[in-house]
């Protein structure tokens, strides 16, 4: 379908990462599925209000070892663009998703518990 297909060619590209003021639930989902990390600006933020530009790199402070504690200390960590920081929102929401992350999405997850079977 075109909501598969609009995560899948994320991926595809290269994109790690997607930053939105908000996601579609099913949308949201397929990207964690392809192994994309969903990303909500926070406290009323967004491009505009923080000046991004597209242009800027960005650096997500914290991910790995939040992602490795299973967020155990909250899903609110700061996302670096250039000079600028701000808050950001992990939507990976549940135990599965993040199993499905950890493997590199669910195609991944999959393959490899039949191949551990």
């Amino acid at each position: 379908s075109s909501r598969d297909w609009a995560a899948k060619g994320t991926n595809l590209l290269g994109v790690k990462v997607v930053l939105a003021e908000s996601f579609e639930r099913i949308h949201r989902s397929n990207l964690v599925g392809m192994g994309v990390v969903p990303l909500e600006f926070v406290d009323g933020q967004n491009r505009e209000s923080l000046g991004l530009t597209g242009e800027e790199v960005f650096d997500l402070i914290g991910f790995s070892d939040a992602l490795d504690s299973d967020f155990a200390g909250g899903k609110i960590l700061t996302m670096k663009a250039s000079e600028k920081t701000f808050p950001v929102k992990v939507r990976i929401d549940t135990p599965q998703e993040i199993l499905y992350y950890r493997n590199g999405g669910i195609l991944h997850y999959v393959l490899r518990q039949l191949l551990n079977g």
